[in-house]
């Protein structure tokens, strides 16, 4: 009896495999909601947020600061803060619902299945340890080599990122690279572990210009040559734009657009992102348009849509009814009352 109940265990999570190779999705963020108890009780900071990565695509989750992407990030890899609750939804890879794995099992896919590319590479990395060490850590904890087989991966992966000279760098400390070169050492660190997800947390804050191409050129050809899915968080469409695939627009804790990147930039449909994609300097000699106000602190109570409060567009139905995001075009989805 008990062989027989493993046996249809086997075949449906054989079932649930096939099935996400067939869509080429490796995560499925789904109704996720959650909060924080703060010292005023607890906070919402999420609404229902849900959204797919794909086999060598780029998701870029875009909005203003504070709008919930990186916590949707960490959310992904279980690295909140204590006082963080998740109230509902699941964070599906391969078939699995993340949040119900351990911190055993979870130490199994952070950096191995799915790395981190932090916000800040100036102070991601141990001033006390070379960076060699720390990545020869990585692989020896991921990959279970060690000696000359782990040596020979880590130079493969200042290789893989343009690191000259791989060997004689392994052997520097953090303050003798540049914040170009950190970065560069990060993703190493995930390709040596051949992660099948990277999320990258504004990767290209405090580089120049030129270290910023870069860096995202970099990661295009990591999500071509090994069909990386990369969930790209930035507020900067400039950069969604020459680098995406897919856009979600978030604001306030709620998904407010989602579509592919063509058809989000050539037909916007929430007020948000157009007043988003007004405030590019687009046009020599055309006034940027600003958006008025702030976005909303978690503390604030906000009834209905909760861009209502800075939107022009404005009606009644907006500050009493939560708009649903839904599809108003294939796979293009949009929550606002205005859109039909």
């Amino acid at each position: 009896m008990v062989s027989n109940i493993k046996c249809s265990q086997q075949a449906y999570s054989d079932k649930q495999d096939t099935w996400y190779n067939f869509y080429m999705k490796v995560l499925d963020i789904n109704n996720l909601s959650l909060g924080f108890n703060t010292e005023n009780g607890f906070k919402e900071a999420l609404w229902d947020v849900s959204f797919s990565l794909e086999e060598g695509k780029t998701l870029a989750l875009v909005g203003e600061s504070g709008c919930g992407k990186s916590v949707s990030a960490m959310s992904i890899l279980k690295l909140l803060p204590k006082t963080a609750k998740i109230t509902s939804g699941s964070i599906i890879y391969r078939g699995k619902n993340l949040l119900d794995l351990d911190d055993k099992s979870m130490q199994g896919i952070r950096g191995k299945k799915i790395a981190l590319i932090p916000q800040d590479p100036m102070t991601s990395l141990n001033p006390l340890y070379t960076v060699g060490n720390q990545l020869l850590e990585v692989i020896k904890i991921h990959q279970g080599l060690t000696g000359k087989e782990a040596l020979q991966k880590a130079i493969e992966a200042f290789d893989a990122v343009q690191i000259p000279s791989a060997k004689e760098r392994l052997k520097s400390y953090p303050h003798e690279f540049s914040g170009g070169m950190k970065q560069r050492a990060i993703i190493a660190m995930a390709l040596a572990c051949q992660a099948e997800i990277l999320i990258a947390d504004e990767p290209t804050t405090a580089l120049d210009v030129t270290i910023q191409a870069q860096i995202m050129d970099l990661m295009r050809n990591i999500k071509q040559e090994n069909n990386t899915a990369i969930l790209l968080i930035t507020h900067d469409l400039a950069l969604v734009k020459e680098n995406a695939d897919n856009v979600c627009v978030m604001y306030s804790g709620r998904i407010a657009e989602s579509a592919p990147a063509d058809k989000f930039f050539a037909n916007p449909s929430h007020p948000y992102s157009i007043a988003l994609l007004n405030s590019l300097p687009a046009n020599r000699g055309k006034l940027l348009e600003t958006i008025q106000g702030q976005p909303p602190s978690i503390d604030q109570i906000i009834m209905g849509c909760r861009f209502h409060p800075r939107c022009k567009n404005v009606f009644e139905p907006c500050s009493d009814n939560v708009p649903e995001l839904r599809e108003i075009e294939p796979q293009h989805l949009c929550a606002c009352h205005l859109v039909k």
